[in-house]
Formats: structure tokens, sequence, C-alpha cells
């Protein structure tokens, strides 16, 4: 049978040149569910940050964010590489976008530096940064795509991190202002918005354990971070609610199923732990429920608190966007302090090697299930979206071709029990794949490829791998 034929019986829709390069990845399509299982209404994305692809860091005005500076500090980053460059989108969004388009996506999650729209954090607004995002929202428009903006992707303004960044009270001010900002020039296009992406990660590695920037450490960093970060959180989705018209409004949180690595209540405990920090320290005051209670250090934040602000922190978000990557097993540990509990690794735990990521992570598909079931409990929880969830392996360029047929599997399982959350009626509305382009890992630097597009960092070449085209195919049947 021809090989074009062959694609047209399986449902493709209209064909990018690349597709019939490899058709490797139709070994794995699978055949359990379509994509009209999802609904006709169900968003598929695929997701990006801006400091993980951007580049161009000193040009057309943008100021210096606390990850330019992190990456200048020697041993911050494991490669010594830093995001000057990255993929540089900021000059080639137009090729990227086509190619996100022709993989059938119809949706584009992208995050605005704060450090290029307000160099300083405050102040004067800098046009030529406003205008990027305005070209590259312009592009998604013209190419049929729907363009959902984060507003804050952990890129802080160095000038305001020499203010006390987000252990300062002060930034919440600094951020509704830059929110205003963005939504006004932006919001007579754009409906979808996130606040934050993953508040407990930027707090936690940023400012208790060190590893991610500003690189600050202690209780005494995060706690004030925390509670700041969550203010911002409520009060960024009242801006957009008052600046965009019909907007549709999220924020988005980490999140990982927990389960004790014995029965013994000591692991029972830690695993409970485990729980407030990574999966409801941040929902729950959204939702009017307050700080969590069971977490000893935790209950310093009341320190933070000031009159009326368990009413600030919350704000009746239209979706939640959750991003899950592995699952966490805890037992009791005399370090890290406060927490007292560490993960068992998964090799640690007879989890074979295929099963886990270039990143250490157990590939575990029902996790997502679980942690989507999780956030459905919740009253107030009227939507889910999957803003993120992916994985690295160690991918290599063959020709012009990338057979990555364990990111195709990890795909086809983890979406099987989104469907299945889904099914069970879980309010789950889309999907968006981490992520479009292979990028700058954070404090791992370039070596982790999490992409559906190969990037050479020294061409800037792209490659669609065998996964984007399983979406091209996926997504493109009628």
């Amino acid at each position: 049978m021809h090989r074009r034929t062959f694609l047209r019986l399986l449902g493709v829709g209209a064909l990018a040149p690349w597709v019939s390069g490899s058709l490797r990845a139709l070994a794995y399509a699978t055949t359990r569910f379509r994509k009209a299982d999802f609904g006709d209404d169900f968003v598929w994305g695929a997701a990006t940050a801006a400091y993980q692809i951007e580049g161009a860091v000193r040009e057309d005005g943008r100021g210096p964010s606390v990850w330019d500076t992190f990456c200048s500090r020697k041993g911050r980053i494991k490669t010594g590489e830093t995001g000057d460059v990255a993929c540089d989108f900021y000059h080639r969004y137009a090729e990227d976008l086509r190619l996100l388009r022709a993989m059938n996506f119809g949706a584009f999650r992208f995050s605005i530096a704060w450090a290029r729209v307000l160099p300083q954090g405050v102040g004067k607004v800098n046009p030529k940064g406003l205008d990027f995002y305005q070209r590259v929202v312009d592009e998604c428009l013209r190419l049929g795509i729907k363009p959902w903006i984060t507003l804050y992707h952990w890129d802080l303004p160095q000038a305001l991190e020499d203010r006390g960044g987000w252990t300062n009270r002060d930034v919440v001010g600094w951020f509704t202002d830059y929110a205003d900002a963005c939504t006004r020039a932006l919001g007579d296009r754009v409906r979808h918005w996130m606040i934050l992406n993953e508040p407990l990660v930027f707090t936690a590695a940023g400012y208790f354990a060190g590893f991610h920037a500003p690189g600050r450490k202690g209780l005494k960093n995060f706690l004030p971070a925390v509670h700041h970060a969550a203010l911002c959180q409520a009060e960024g989705g009242r801006v957009v609610r008052q600046n965009v018209g019909q907007a549709h409004i999220g924020t988005t949180f980490s999140c990982t199923p927990v389960d004790p690595a014995t029965e013994r209540e000591k692991d029972q405990r830690a695993a409970h732990r485990f729980d407030i920090l990574f999966n409801r320290l941040f929902v729950e005051p959204a939702l009017g429920m307050g700080y969590p209670k069971g977490f000893k250090a935790l209950e310093k934040l009341e320190k933070y608190l000031r009159p009326g602000d368990e009413e600030r922190l919350r704000f009746d978000f239209d979706f939640i966007g959750l991003q899950n990557y592995f699952r966490t097993v805890a037992k009791k540990a005399l370090f890290p302090p406060y927490l007292w509990a560490k993960e068992v690794p998964p090799a640690r735990r007879g989890i074979s090697p295929e099963n886990i990521t270039e990143m250490g992570w157990e590939v575990y598909p029902e996790g997502i299930y679980r942690i989507i079931r999780q956030f459905a409990a919740y009253a107030g929880v009227k939507q889910i979206v999957i803003t993120e969830n992916g994985a690295a392996f160690p991918d290599e360029r063959v020709g012009d071709a990338v057979h990555d047929t364990r990111r195709v599997r990890f795909f086809e399982q983890y979406l099987a029990q989104v469907l299945r959350a889904k099914r069970e009626g879980a309010p789950v509305a889309g999907y968006f794949a981490w992520t479009l382009l292979d990028n700058f890992e954070w404090a791992e630097g370039y070596r982790p490829r999490f992409g559906l597009v190969h990037v050479d960092f020294a061409t800037q070449q792209r490659t669609v791998k065998d996964s984007g085209r399983w979406f091209q195919m996926f997504l493109g049947e009628r």
C-alpha cells in the first residue's frame, strides 16, 4: 500500500512535508482511544516558558532577570550554560508556531518575560518588549492557534530581587502593575490567562533550597515568599478579570501523588507532609480554605498574614492547571529540616531503567489520573486543564529523524489515564504537552530534552521527533 494512502486510512489530516520521513511512530499509535473520545471542545496544545526558549536577553531593552544573574554564577548550572540564546524563539517564533500548527495543536501556552516588558520590574513599559508579544499573539491567531498566556514563569526582574524579590510584600503591587500592563495590551485578543507557574517550585527551589534562581535559602526566605506568591496568585486573577472581557483565568500547580514507603506511621506522616507541601499549599488558600494544617513549619506562615489577607488569598479561578511528571514515595528522614522526609528514588524501589526518565523520575501513568481525581474532589474546582506533562529521554538525531519511541509511549500511556479520569466525571478540559522545543532546562542546562521538536543548539536547526509526528497524526484524525 502506498505510504500516503496508509496514512489517510489512519485518519491523518493535512500532512506536513516532514511526515513522510518516518513511520516508526505509527508502531506506537494507540488503538485504545481516539482524539474524538476526549470531546470536540477539548483543548490540545504545547507549552513553553520565556526564559527557556526566547534568548535575546540583551536585545530591545530587556532587563536582566534573576535567571540571567543565577546563570552567571559559577557552578549554579550543571553544564555551565545560560539562556542567553536558548532556542532563539525571539527571532524564530514564526517558524516554531508553524511547526506547532503542522502538528495539529490548536493552542500554544507561552509566558511573558516580566523584564522584557518592564526592564526595572516597575515603572515605564518597554514598547519593544510588548511589541514582541503582540507579534507572537498575532501570528498565533493568523495560524488558527489560541494563545494561552502565563504571566509569571519564574523569571523575576533582577531589579526587583535587589529590593527583596518575593520576600518583599511590595511584590504584590509590583506584580499587579505588571499584570495590568500585559492584560491591557493583549487582553483584546487573548482570552486564556494563567497567573503563576508552579509557585511551590519557584519559592521552594529558589528561596529555600537555593538550587534555582535567585539561590536564597532558609525558612526565613521561603515563608514570606510563599505568602506573597499566594497573594499575587489571587490579586493577579482579579486584574485579569477586570481587564479582559470573557476571560478564562487559571493558575498552575506542580502536583505529585504521594505514597508512603511503608505502612509504618512515621512514613505515613512523612507522606502527609509531602502532600501538604506539593499538592495543597497554594490551591487551598485560593479556594478560601486557608493554608493547610498538619505541617508544623508551615504554621509559621501566620506571622506574615495581615488583616484581610485570608480573603485576599481567595480567587474564583475558572480552571486549575495541573502539571504532573512523577509520583513521590516518601519516608521519614532526618534531612531536610522542617520536612523531615525524603523521596525514595525509583531505582531504589526496583523500577526498571526503561521506566525512569533522564531526570531520574519514574514513569507512572496512573499518577496523573490520581492527581486529577484529588483536585477534582475540591468543591471549588470547576475545571481542570493539564498545563504540562512530558518526559526527558536521551534523544539522538539520525539524519532528519529523532526516533523517541519512549516518549511516544509516555504520551500514549498518560493520555489514557487523563481520558480515564474524564470518563469518570472529572472536569478535565485540555492537555498541553511539555514541551514544544528542546530548551534550557533551568539548573540542568541543555542536556535534558523534553521537546516534541529536537533543537541543535549550535545551528538552531529544528527536527520534528516521532513524538511530534505522533501528535500530528493523532490530532489530525477526522
